[in-house]
């Protein structure tokens, strides 16, 4: 699953056409591409709405679907009770219509993706790779649903996951990084069917948004609140490799007058990996409860509890991919796997009897192309409670006070160290109990034409992250039916060996300023600061210095402060139908905290490695400025926007390899500065009623500003592209709905991406296109009255990858080569077909 010298990390997804020209890379020929369909979709040319998504009903501004001043007409009630309901009824419906598409937007950069748009994707899918149908936005995963958080990957005007605040109703979400302390993947955090809005921030990042690590941006999920009418959701789909989607939602609808009201919904997913042996299976269970308080305030809470249990796909590098094949995985599924992982082990360490399967002897590194296997197991507890009152008719309180429980466990073959019994491999297991617990306060003042707020955050979190070692059985005893190698997603022996421990625990606070000066009713400006303060202190608990090769594991105390960190933005409708805006901030993350060799953190490399750092001052936080422009055109027939920005990036921390493929080098480097100039453009037509075609261009030049010496060697990245990230996206759908059927045609073109830093090796460019249609059956009372419980029947049909592409996914995961080969990178799935059912009732 993983190197030698490394364990499960971040992800990516890319798709790939050979690049003319490039060296040591495989031949990934796109079989049966559709020409015309390409024709098709980019014959609008360049461009996207930025801001919107292509159907007009699933608009990323806010839309408000009634008048709330007219009362929608209704039939004449003779009695007065029934009229009361009815009028109780419409209240209810227009309520929760505002709620789902209504809300205030404090700046122009900020783009809505509603949970219509959402609703367009396979059930399931990670919000956050519907979010990268917008401009300047890219999502890779290995699997096509983008639930595997070791393989998602994902970025927004060139920054990484783990440097955009995400926050679910307030709660901060934390890094996003497979091994982060601080947060919870999204997806594990909400299922998707859940999830009322996304309010994305494409520029600075709103200073209110809980989070250390908002470099670029912001993404803010919006739960949905339960319905006024009591009732529920069942939805299955069904999927290519044995995929199930499972969702069962129960709303108990208003309780009593004052609206008290829940529900509790239960996923499930499940699906085989597309290559090798194994499934990925997960389930996860969602409860929000609201008690309003009059009519302007309430208070709610809102429970998560998430089960993963995945087997994993393996890294690959060129060598491997070129030599070993597109298909080529671990051996866990596969007929005698447990025979092959064994016999490669001996010949990995020289001993009799080693062998390896056929073809693999043509790699540079036949031992880490196939593991026995590799696999994830994560259980989280999240909770918050929220209480949004108003105070005075212009102030307004807004608190959030929230917990997270998780454990975390990352396992694979290790070939290259021997049980105790003599059997050459051990299964070894990064184990991680983390706990974190905070609140967020703030008041809103409205005074003339002022919107002014102020609040603090404080967390506070505590790890225990530790690699063990797990005894892996005689291959006569297997054989013999004596014993079974380890079940990496089940319940774990005893272990023989404490490989390495450490704790560690951070206090976070931040607080800010800021107001929304109205100058005109078409005109606003804004200006704020946020102040952040974080200390993080970390040690070892435990160390085998013959399996680290360090004699002790960094620890210590660091501290990211900045006192004055300033935002200021302007918003002007000067016409009916124009808009522009600007924004510009500072801001600052603080210093990535994750394990050893987890990651690009101080706390990821040795004590004489982190001692260097501090003595030789390459340990400073990352900091930059953010400038963007843009302009939008919102019509009945069209929408169209440009936005254009520009970071000055200083002290980017990275997680670097040097050395050879065979033998690589994992450290973590300060690269220096970034200088990111890059522009998006759309364009949604929409010529007749139920027709919308939607284009985006995307351009981004962002280069290193300096060489790096690692190792004693210099490397000249100065003038090259960010590795991971493509100067060049283009995103194109087609979209008509006619009465109760609806279609889409979706594609994408992904350019070039460095794969090196050195860009000597780099990801090939690809397209890659998904097909969706749905057709709404509606009442099932109008064809019988026994059916008459279920409402709003659907049927769903998807395929992603519609052409078949074979494309390199995520890339990185596991570091990022100064130059040459490495394996750090992960294959996209092939062609998946998924048919979906759902009813309400």
């Amino acid at each position: 699953m993983m190197s030698k010298n490394n364990i499960p990390s971040p992800d990516q997804d890319a798709c790939c056409f050979p690049v003319s020209g490039s060296r040591s890379q495989p031949d990934l020929k796109r079989k049966g591409a559709s020409s015309f369909l390409v024709w098709v979709l980019a014959s609008t040319a360049f461009s996207c709405c930025a801001a919107q998504a292509a159907d007009p009903k699933k608009q990323t501004r806010p839309v408000v679907h009634h008048n709330p001043g007219k009362a929608a007409p209704v039939a004449p009630v003779r009695s007065k009770a029934a009229r009361a309901r009815r009028a109780t009824a419409r209240e209810a419906l227009e309520s929760e219509s505002m709620q789902v598409t209504a809300h205030h937007v404090p700046h122009g950069a900020v783009t809505t993706v509603s949970s219509e748009a959402l609703a367009d994707a396979v059930p399931g899918t990670n919000p956050l790779k519907v979010l990268a149908r917008q401009p300047g936005v890219m999502f890779q995963s290995d699997d096509p649903q983008g639930m595997d958080t070791w393989s998602t990957q994902f970025y927004m005007h060139g920054f990484l996951q783990n440097q955009i605040g995400m926050t679910l109703d307030g709660i901060p979400l934390g890094d996003q990084e497979f091994h982060t302390f601080n947060g919870l993947n999204s997806v594990n955090a909400i299922s998707a069917e859940n999830v009322g809005r996304m309010d994305v921030s494409m520029g600075a990042g709103a200073e209110s948004v809980a989070s250390t690590s908002n470099l670029g941006g912001a993404v803010e999920y919006v739960s949905s609140d339960p319905k006024h009418k009591a009732g529920g959701l069942a939805s299955q789909t069904f999927g290519s490799n044995s995929g199930f989607h499972t969702i069962l939602r129960m709303d108990s609808g208003d309780l009593n007058k004052s609206g008290t009201r829940f529900y509790v919904s239960y996923m499930r997913n499940s699906q085989d990996k597309w290559k090798g042996g194994g499934d990925q299976f997960g389930q996860q269970v969602n409860a929000k409860f609201v008690q309003p308080i009059g009519e302007r305030s309430s208070i709610s809470s809102f429970f998560d509890y998430n089960l993963t249990q995945s087997y994993l796909y393996q890294d690959m590098s060129f060598d491997m991919l070129k030599n070993g094949g597109y298909g080529i995985d671990n051996f866990y599924g596969t007929p005698n796997a447990y025979k092959k992982a064994y016999l490669s082990a001996l010949s990995a360490n020289g001993l009799p009897g080693g062998a390896l399967p056929a073809g693999y002897s043509k790699m540079s590194d036949p031992w880490d192309a196939s593991y026995y296997d590799g696999a994830l197991v994560e259980r989280d507890y999240l909770g918050g409670l929220k209480a949004n009152l108003a105070l005075t008719d212009r102030l307004r309180w807004e608190s959030v006070v929230y917990g997270h429980g998780q454990y975390l466990r990352g396992t694979w073959a290790n070939p290259y160290v021997s049980s105790p019994n003599g059997a050459p491999l051990i299964d070894q297991a990064t184990v991680t109990h983390s706990q974190r617990f905070g609140f967020t306060s703030a008041l809103h003042y409205q005074i003339a034409h002022n919107d002014i707020s102020g609040g603090v955050w404080y967390e506070n979190f505590h790890t225990d992250v530790g690699r063990f070692g797990y005894q892996e059985p005689l291959l006569s005893d297997v054989e013999s039916g004596k014993a079974k190698p380890v079940n990496s997603v089940g319940e774990l022996p005893d272990p023989y060996a404490t490989l390495w421990g450490q704790n560690l625990n951070s206090n976070s606070f931040t607080a800010f300023v800021q107001d929304t000066y109205h100058v005109l009713p078409n005109l606003s400006l804004h200006f704020g600061f946020k102040s952040l303060l974080q200390t993080v202190r970390g040690g070892q608990y435990a160390n085998d210095e013959s399996y680290t090769g360090v004699g002790q594991i960094a620890g210590g105390s660091i501290t990211t402060a900045k006192a004055f960190l300033p935002h200021i933005s302007g918003d002007w409708h000067f016409l009916k139908h124009h808009e522009l805006y600007f924004d510009i901030a500072e801001n600052v993350k603080s210093y990535p905290v994750q394990a050893f060799k987890e990651g690009a953190s101080p706390f990821s490399v040795s004590q004489s490695a982190y001692n260097q750092l501090l003595q030789n001052g390459g340990l400073k936080p990352e900091t930059d400025w953010n400038f963007a422009v843009g302009y939008r055109f919102t019509h009945k027939y069209a929408l169209a926007s440009v936005h254009a920005y520009r970071t000055n990036f200083h002290n980017r921390l990275q997680q670097v390899t040097s050395g050879s493929i065979v033998n690589p080098v994992s450290t973590v480097a300060n690269v220096g500065g970034v200088t990111m100039n890059g522009v998006d453009a759309g364009l949604t037509l929409m010529p007749i009623k139920g027709l919308s075609l939607y284009n985006s261009i995307s351009y981004n030049h962002a280069t290193y500003d300096n060489n790096v010496t690692e190792a004693g060697t210099t490397y000249h990245i100065k003038g090259q592209q960010i590795v991971a990230y493509p100067r060049f996206m283009y995103k194109a759908s087609l979209a008509y709905e006619w009465r109760n059927f609806s279609a889409h045609l979706d594609t994408q073109f992904l350019g070039t991406r460095n794969y090196s830093y050195t860009g000597d090796m780099k990801i090939p460019s690809y397209w890659i296109e998904t097909l969706g249609a749905r057709y709404r059956f509606g009442n099932l009372g109008k064809y019988s009255r026994s059916l008459d419980f279920v409402q709003n029947l659907t049927f769903e049909f998807n395929v992603y990858n519609l052409t078949n592409t074979k494309y390199i996914s995520t890339m990185g995961e596991t570091g990022v080569p100064m130059s040459g080969d490495y394996q750090s990178f992960l294959v996209g799935a092939p062609r998946q077909y998924y048919g979906t059912l759902k009813a309400e009732f």
